[in-house]
Order: C-alpha cells, then sequence, then structure tokens
C-alpha cells in the first residue's frame, strides 16, 4: 500500500503519537561520567579545551559525586593525574596513588556508585606513551606486566570495572588472570576493544597531561579506515575474558559500533570523546547551534548504533534534561 493510503506523516503529528513509536530512547541509566583526579589538595580546577569539566583533588570530590548520583548517574570512570611520572609509571600501581584513593573516597561517599578505573601508562609515564619504551617504541609484552600491576592495585582499592585502554596485543587474557590469581574472580573487565588513533582526542590530553612526547600512538591504537580489524580485536578481547567491550571514538565511528553490535550481541560501550564534547560546546557559546538539541542527537545516535552505555562529559547536563521531562 502506498500514497494516499499509507501517510508516514501521520506518526509524527504531535509529541505524544513521536513518543508511542519512537525505536530508540535514552535514559540516565546509560550514563558513565569520566573524572579527573589530581595528586594537589583543595583543587577543583577547570579544563580550558572542556567548558564545564574540572579536575578534582581526592578531598574536593564530595560535592562532584553527591550531584552524580543525585542524577541518577550509575558509573563514573576515573583518569589520575599522579604527583610524579617516571619510565614506566609506576605512580600508576602505587597503594596510595591518586587514583587508588579516589576509589576508596568514592566508595566511602557513595557505595553502590559503580567505579571503573581507566587502565593505562600514558597518564604516569614521563614519555606519555601507554607502555614500556625500549628503543623508542612500546615493547608490548613487558608492557603487559606493568599494566597487570595496576589492574590488581585498582581492583584492591576497590574498583568494580577495570577498563584497559593502552590497545596492547593480549592484554584482556593477561589482566584477567592477574585479577582471578588475585582473588578477583567478579571484578568486571570492561575492554576499549576498538580503539582508533584518533584527532578527536586532543581536549582530553589536556586534561590528562598525556600527550605524548615523541612520536604518535598509530602503532598501537587502530587505524581509522578499518572496521573489519575492529572485529577481529573485539573477537580476540571477548575470548580472552572482556564483559564488556567498548568503540572510541564513537561519533565518527557509529558504523563500527553497529557492525560490533551486530556481530557479537555482546554488552558495548560507546566512549563519546572529549574531542566530540568541545566542538558541541563550542559551537554553542558562538550561538551556532542548540547545545541541548545536538547533545540528544548525537547521544541518541550512539544508542541507535548499538551502545548499552555511553562514556559521554554529557552525562550530568543530559541527566538534568532527562530528569526534567
Amino acid at each position: 500500500m502506498s500514497f494516499p493510503q499509507t501517510r508516514m506523516r501521520r506518526l509524527r503529528s504531535s509529541e505524544n503519537i513521536r513518543r508511542l513509536v519512537r525505536e530508540t530512547s535514552l535514559s540516565v541509566d546509560d550514563f558513565i561520567y569520566p573524572l579527573f583526579v589530581v595528586s594537589e589538595e583543595n583543587v577543583k580546577r577547570p579544563i580550558n579545551s572542556m567548558p564545564g569539566i574540572w579536575q578534582f583533588s581526592v578531598d574536593k570530590l564530595a560535592v562532584e559525586i553527591e550531584e552524580i548520583v543525585s542524577l541518577g548517574i550509575k558509573a563514573v570512570l576515573l583518569f589520575g593525574l599522579p604527583d610524579y611520572k617516571d619510565n614506566i609509571g609506576s605512580a600508576s600501581w602505587q597503594d596510595e596513588g591518586v587514583v587508588q584513593r579516589a576509589i576508596r573516597e568514592i566508595k566511602t561517599l557513595a557505595p553502590d556508585l559503580l567505579v571503573i578505573g581507566d587502565v593505562c601508562l600514558c597518564e604516569y609515564t614521563d614519555h606519555g606513551h601507554c607502555g614500556y619504551i625500549e628503543n623508542n617504541r612500546v615493547d608490548n609484552d613487558r608492557t603487559l606486566e606493568l599494566l597487570g600491576k595496576q589492574a590488581v592495585s585498582y581492583a584492591k582499592a576497590g574498583c568494580d570495572i577495570i577498563a584497559p585502554s593502552d590497545m596492547m596485543d593480549g592484554r584482556i587474557g593477561y589482566i584477567r588472570e592477574k585479577l582471578d590469581n588475585n582473588d578477583f574472580k567478579d571484578t568486571i573487565i570492561m575492554s576499549y576493544a576498538a580503539k582508533y588513533a584518533s584527532a578527536f582526542y586532543g581536549p582530553f590530553r589536556e586534561a590528562a597531561d598525556s600527550a605524548p612526547q615523541f612520536g604518535d600512538r598509530r602503532a598501537y591504537q587502530m587505524d581509522a579506515a578499518n572496521v573489519r580489524e575492529a572485529l577481529r580485536e573485539v573477537k580476540l578481547d571477548i575470548e580472552e575474558g572482556a564483559d564488556i567491550v567498548m568503540v572510541k571514538p564513537a561519533l565518527a565511528y557509529l558504523d563500527v559500533l553497529r557492525a560490533v553490535k551486530d556481530e557479537f550481541h555482546f554488552p558495548t560501550a560507546a566512549y563519546n570523546v572529549s574531542g566530540e564534547y568541545s566542538m558541541i560546546k563550542a559551537a554553542a557559546l558562538k550561538g551556532w547551534i542548540d547545545e541541548e538539541r545536538v547533545m540528544m542527537e548525537v547521544l541518541t545516535s550512539m544508542k541507535r548504533a548499538g551502545a548499552d552505555m555511553i562514556i559521554t562529559y554529557f552525562a550530568k547536563d543530559a541527566a538534568r534534561l532527562l530528569n526534567s521531562k
């Protein structure tokens, strides 16, 4: 049956009918909010390239955590800025490291809030790369030992979910074994399974002080042109023991997100990264776009493409909007 019997506009004629037939819906339950924690004291420092996002010292987390919980957000993702850096990132596995202290503080303030620890070395190394450097290149297998230490240290501090973002081969299986051998069999692994070498990470590198001091990360992060390679990466991580897989970035990689979901039917996260966030914020500040509408359209596109959960700096803004309806 075709026009005039069929009129597609009938189901668009009012807000209520549009809601009834809507295929994709966003919920506050979908969001994970990233937090940047610093080793100093009495710090709440704005991140210039990410309007509305701050660095917090551990002693300043209480008000932020209270707001996150009050909005109904169920999980946070932690990134740490340590008090020292060295060539192996040893600050990342210290019992009194900044992320370890933040985990314990958050679990005291909000025991039911899920805490996810980003496991990578770039924030902790003096060279800014994600692993052990040998002859000006990242040594994959020696890096695994360091990542294992970091993951176990986070789990000991009370981290609910370990999220390796380094893109070393074999790291999921290695970390799973280390967690299991240290009696953390129930600790969840969220793998940055398809993480691309992207220009969208620029603002994050200011926020986390993690820019590489030489070269770039294309020797271990994925080529932006590849999708079949992403499916291989995801398959390997699932086989090695990942509980959740991730596509990062999200907005320019919605086709990858859909391919991963269709291929594996596995819990899948999308990371709405710093550059995606800051572009919208910058255009909104210029008055060029409607920030709220663009924000919700972008987040909905990620959910529609297959994301079960979305890591986003918009989590608080989107939660306020959803809670007001």
